[in-house]
């Protein structure tokens, strides 16, 4: 079979396509002929060199969370799939036996890692993540949920929010930003989304968002918040100097929920405001199975349409990872392995 794999981390450059043994399921195991594998900025910090996970020791390194496909063979002890179901995967991957796993949510569990390997035309994967994929979500839709859609789900469960309630979402133009004004209109949540590009904040107002603001610098940001009204809750990818600004602009007793550090791995924040407000921090990893199901549920009956900018096939990975680098997009970059 075919795969995308990392040859060297240095970016796109260093995507190759190359010839791999196809892999046989073993026990509790299935494989999955891939018909769409989206990328993220997990994988982009990976193949840039900025990600412990992987070092040039383990090249070539196929990644790829995001798999959706055909079952094509199952292993022993395998019931709840068969070949020929079109199923999405799950990519979380946990120990199975601590409190977190036995109890939930599972994202907590201590031993928590993600699959890779859906940059392939056969991905072999633990068989009790998949979850069945109705007939009438097609391949490339289902592919945008597992991480963006899923990690912004979880955050907007851990938001508390409720409808009516304003959302805050900096930086909101890329895939966990998109995934969270979209869901947040399915939830009858109000938000606030900013970006640098007045034409990437058009295409996020024709997804849901009730207000934009152009514009990154922290001050001039913090004020056209302000003048739009007090968040109940920030959805912060970014970290870095933006952490601050959404402590600053939220509500007393609101909430921020933390998932990344694009724009720097530290924040300073105001002690004082922090208590005196009780307000919150939370800092969020993806998302569990159930939450899901629950997307592909959201999708099936036409509540959820995900935002994809572009398809790609296997052998323009590498393109579609410069395409990520660019930041020239709205929505999610999927590879097509089947085509």
């Amino acid at each position: 079979m075919r795969a995308a794999a990392f040859t060297e981390l240095i970016g796109p450059d260093g995507v190759s396509v190359i010839e791999r043994e196809s892999p046989e399921p073993e026990r509790g195991e299935a494989t999955v002929d891939v018909d769409a594998c989206s990328i993220n900025h997990h994988d982009l910090w990976i193949l840039n060199g900025a990600s412990a996970m992987v070092d040039p020791t383990d090249l070539p390194f196929v990644s790829g969370l995001d798999v959706v496909g055909t079952v094509r063979e199952v292993g022993d002890d395998v019931t709840a799939v068969a070949p020929g179901d079109r199923v999405v995967l799950c990519p979380n991957e946990t120990c199975g036996h601590c409190r977190f796993c036995r109890e939930g949510p599972e994202n907590l569990c201590a031993s928590y890692s993600l699959y890779h390997g859906g940059l392939a035309e056969t991905a072999r994967v633990e068989a009790s993540r998949l979850i069945p994929l109705p007939d009438d979500v097609d391949a490339t839709t289902a592919a945008a949920l597992p991480t963006a859609y899923l990690t912004a789900y979880h955050m907007l469960r851990r938001a508390e929010l409720e409808p009516g309630d304003l959302l805050f979402v900096p930086g909101v133009t890329g895939g966990v930003g998109v995934a969270a004004v979209q869901l947040a209109d399915v939830l009858g949540v109000r938000s606030i989304g900013t970006s640098s590009s007045a034409s990437k904040l058009e295409t996020v107002a024709e997804l849901g968002a009730d207000h934009t603001i152009q514009g990154t610098d922290p001050d001039d940001l913090r004020s056209a918040v302000e003048s739009i009204g007090a968040p109940d809750a920030v959805l912060n990818h970014l970290g870095g100097e933006y952490t601050d600004l959404g402590m600053g602009v939220m509500r007393r007793g609101g909430r921020m929920i933390v998932c990344g550090r694009t724009a720097g791995p530290t924040s300073e924040i105001d002690i004082a405001d922090l208590f005196r407000g009780h307000k919150r921090i939370v800092g969020s990893t993806m998302g569990t199975q159930a939450d899901l199901e629950r997307l592909v549920d959201l999708v099936a009956v036409g509540d959820l349409s995900p935002r994809i900018d572009r398809t790609f096939p296997l052998d323009a990975t590498d393109e579609a990872f410069r395409t990520m680098a660019e930041r020239d997009t709205v929505g999610k970059l999927v590879v097509m392995p089947g085509e």
